[in-house]
């Protein structure tokens, strides 16, 4: 199917195959101002780069090696990158997870479609008609399913293909947008409506041979009128490129499959519907594994500390960290500084939004050097802790285990 198939738009970006994969300075931001809507005009590159010197190019935004690690077509933030940088992710150094690249969408053309059998008044719009829509603005964290995959292989010995993310396939963002649910009552939404099908812009994906077609997954109409937005803002500012420009959808609580990005197709049917990245990928695959599609997020925590990381010896340290979970706001945090033989209460910088994570941090004095092995576990709402392990899937997804963070203390 071609890219213009799906809306009219005109997008340059290039098919690039991606291998098979389990899944993808603001200190205090205040809310978007009122009334002040991205810009009309069509995007362009950073250093004013317009879209054919970008063909080729997965990702658009400048990745420098002290805010990522590249894997491929997908970039991980460097946990040590957010020290100090406030509640929400800047947007130069949120993850990019890519199937393929990044499209360049011209919203003079854009469209968004919403069609099918669910509803009875089918209908476009316009990017400046989205803009006119009532908003919603929502602190939330987008998550890669895989995040965590990596410590499948380092620290259980069961490894998993795909990217080997360690803990910086998350970002948390104030995302500003219209709720799906006011986009679907606009189109007439019907009473026995069950799926809400939204399919990206990006280049279709080739996995092993087979074009899989444009990324697109279902969601159930439950969690689509419940707390769904299809944002245009992100830390107020219009979306990047490469976060899903001119609008995506971000869900709450999902995993980040569900937020697909450069949407320009809704379809809303009266029958369950279906994808690759619903039936074949983002499922729960192997031994003892129920094979259900994935939905929420689990509980995870990160240091913001480099990899190890040097500390010197006789002094006060304060560690920093985060915490998150896709079921419910993080209630407590504990660290352990000498690899699980104790723990110690950590300190919540305040009542964070259930959908982001909970900022923390605890005094350290280390005394001698040597090599030391750091723990965060955490446990929200519900009363769900990270485990010491976490039982094996195929395609290495919702790895929640607590990670063992190395550091030397120096003399």
């Amino acid at each position: 199917m071609a890219l213009d198939d799906l809306t009219g738009a005109s997008v340059s970006g290039s098919g690039i195959p991606h291998p098979r994969e389990g899944s993808h300075h603001t200190p205090s931001l205040p809310s978007p101002l009122a009334g002040a809507h991205p810009g009309g005009e069509a995007s362009a590159g950073p250093e004013g780069l317009s879209g054919d010197d970008e063909v080729g190019r997965a990702v658009v935004k400048p990745l420098p090696p002290e805010l990522f690690d590249i894997h491929g077509s997908c970039a991980e933030m460097r946990w040590e990158a957010m020290r100090d940088r406030g509640y929400h992710v800047p947007n130069d150094r949120f993850f990019v997870r890519n199937h393929t690249s990044t499209p360049r969408i011209d919203i003079a053309t854009w469209r968004l479609r919403l069609h099918g059998s669910g509803l009875h008044r089918p209908r476009d719009f316009t990017y400046d008609e989205l803009l006119a829509l009532p908003t919603r603005t929502a602190d939330v964290a987008i998550e890669c399913a895989g995040n965590g995959r990596a410590f499948f292989s380092a620290q259980q010995g069961q490894p998993a293909p795909g990217t080997p993310w360690r803990l910086g396939a998350i970002g948390v963002a104030r995302w500003r947008g219209v709720p799906l649910s006011t986009l679907l009552a606009l189109a007439g939404l019907r009473d026995d409506a069950v799926d809400v099908l939204p399919t990206g812009l990006d280049p279709e994906y080739v996995d092993n041979g087979v074009n899989l077609g444009h990324v697109r997954r279902p969601l159930p109409i439950a969690k689509a009128l419940d707390d769904v937005l299809l944002a245009y803002e992100m830390n107020g500012e219009r979306l990047p490129p490469d976060h899903g420009f001119p609008a995506r959808l971000v869900v709450p609580g999902w995993t980040g499959i569900a937020s697909i990005k450069w949407v320009g197709d809704i379809k809303v049917a009266t029958a369950p519907l279906s994808s690759p990245w619903s039936t074949d990928l983002y499922r729960m695959f192997g031994p003892g594994q129920s094979e259900e599609p994935l939905t929420a997020q689990v509980v995870k925590s990160a240091f913001e500390l480099p990899w190890n990381a040097a500390l010197r010896a006789g002094r006060r340290h304060i560690l920093r960290g985060r915490s998150w979970s896709g079921t419910g706001r993080i209630v407590r945090v504990e660290v352990s500084v000498d690899g699980g033989r104790s723990w110690q209460r950590a300190v919540s910088r305040g009542r964070a939004p259930a959908a982001g994570w909970t900022p923390w941090h605890i005094a350290w004095f280390p005394r001698d050097p040597g090599p030391y092995v750091l723990m965060a576990r955490a446990t929200d709402e519900t009363g769900a802790t990270q485990p010491e392990r976490t039982p094996h899937n195929t395609l290495g997804y919702l790895y929640d285990g607590i990670v063992r963070h190395p550091v030397t203390v120096t003399g």
